[in-house]
């Protein structure tokens, strides 16, 4: 069962990692993109707002399902510390709760992974919004 331990650390905890990562690229790639956008260039509200929320998708996916791979990695912990109970044939409390307490750790980085990227993701929709309505003001409400 050493392999579920190192599936855990490495395997979930990692992949967490990397999606916060990708979380961040992509929000500070947008941020940029935002600050010089040009909004003469666009025809339609329609090309701007496929433009505006190219990658959002990603912030998205990765705020909801971060606790959710977090929540595996937690049950696998659990499930290792369980197996390991079971080996031993007796209960020692104390490695009972370190293992209980490093299973809950990817649960927590789940969450601190996620939070951020649901703000990243509401903040960047506001602002896809507001490039949005100035674009309709620019253009009187035309392509829409």
């Amino acid at each position: 069962m050493d392999w579920l331990r190192l599936s855990v650390d490495y395997g979930v905890i990692g992949l967490l990692m990397f999606l916060s990562f990708l979380s961040l690229g992509v929000a500070v790639e947008r941020l940029f993109f935002y600050r010089r956008v040009n909004l003469k260039s666009f025809s339609t509200r329609q090309e701007l707002e496929i433009e505006l929320t190219k990658g959002l998708f990603l912030l998205a996916s990765v705020a909801s399902n971060a606790p959710y791979i977090g929540l595996l990695g937690t049950v696998l912990g659990i499930m290792l510390t369980f197996y390991t109970v079971g080996q031993e044939g007796f209960v020692d409390t104390n490695r009972v709760m370190v293992g209980l307490a490093l299973a809950l750790k990817a649960t927590a980085v789940g969450l601190l992974v996620a939070i951020p990227s649901s703000i990243l993701y509401n903040y960047l929709l506001r602002k896809v919004k507001e490039k949005v309505m100035l674009w309709e003001v620019r253009n009187g409400g035309q392509g829409v």
